[in-house]
């Protein structure tokens, strides 16, 4: 009886579709050519060009500098966030509280951008790093409370009321005790956070200024105005950095799956 390769047939479509473009970007990066028209032979010429291109670095440090910003305030509020809706979840007002938090994973970015845009012209607050990191700590609190809430769920929190029995004070009790169990999931958070940061596009688009270009905006800029093969080695140390992160958030939530069980 033949086996039906259909089912393999279609999930190799499927992964060309989707990995062929981004494969075809990456070695173009290091191709000689500078149209990227043919191969003509392994370079990196591409990688040390941008050595010398102090408008990418420029635009390299501000989404660097938002990233980590975002990242660190969104972590703490997004922590907040998700023991809030652990320990008061049967209550109405939680019920809210969970709406508000999950809403941004659902909503389409470019009204988001609007909106951000929007409030921010109407509070006279100019356009710069400032309201870019706003904007970014708005979605990313959502990302690090879903991750940090998933993480609570099979939470044993018997082990911080046995600290507390044997004398352990609060502050004592979170450093030595929550924090320690809850890190696997706090670094996840991170990551993401960090991730979608450091390549929003769209968002940061609405909600940008003159001198705050971060490096997803001076890609585009490029597309239209600079050198292909410029682009395509930018990019691809962008694609290296959000696919380090990614493995690193997937093996951290293993580990947790682990400790689990």
């Amino acid at each position: 009886m033949k086996r039906n390769r259909l089912p393999l047939v279609v999930t190799v479509a499927v992964l060309l579709f989707f990995y062929l473009p981004i494969i075809i970007l990456v070695a173009n990066s290091f191709n000689a050519s500078r149209f990227g028209t043919g191969w003509q032979g392994f370079s990196l010429n591409w990688y040390v060009r941008l050595a010398h291109e102090p408008e990418i670095w420029r635009a390299a440090r501000n989404s660097l500098i938002i990233a980590l910003t975002a990242t660190a305030i969104s972590l703490l509020l997004g922590t907040l966030a998700a023991l809030a809706l652990h320990r008061f979840a049967q209550s109405r007002l939680q019920r809210l509280h969970f709406t508000i938090v999950y809403a941004p994973l659902v909503m389409p970015e470019i009204l988001m951008g609007i909106s951000l845009l929007m409030f921010f012209i109407m509070a006279g607050v100019g356009l710069g790093l400032f309201t870019i990191f706003l904007a970014h700590v708005t979605f990313c609190i959502s990302f690090v409370a879903m991750v940090v809430l998933s993480r609570l769920q099979d939470f044993d929190f018997s082990v911080v009321e046995a600290a507390q029995d044997l004398g352990a004070g609060w502050w004592q009790t979170t450093r030595r005790v929550l924090l320690p169990l809850l890190l696997p999931g706090l670094v996840a958070g991170a990551l993401i956070a960090f991730t979608l940061s450091i390549d929003d596009f769209v968002i940061t688009f609405f909600v940008t200024g003159p001198g705050s270009t971060t490096l997803p905006i001076r890609i585009y800029s490029m597309i239209k105005h600079g050198s292909p093969p410029l682009i395509n080695a930018l990019s691809t140390i962008l694609l290296a950095i959000t696919f380090t992160a990614v493995v690193l958030s997937q093996r951290l939530s293993r580990s947790k799956n682990k400790a689990r069980a």
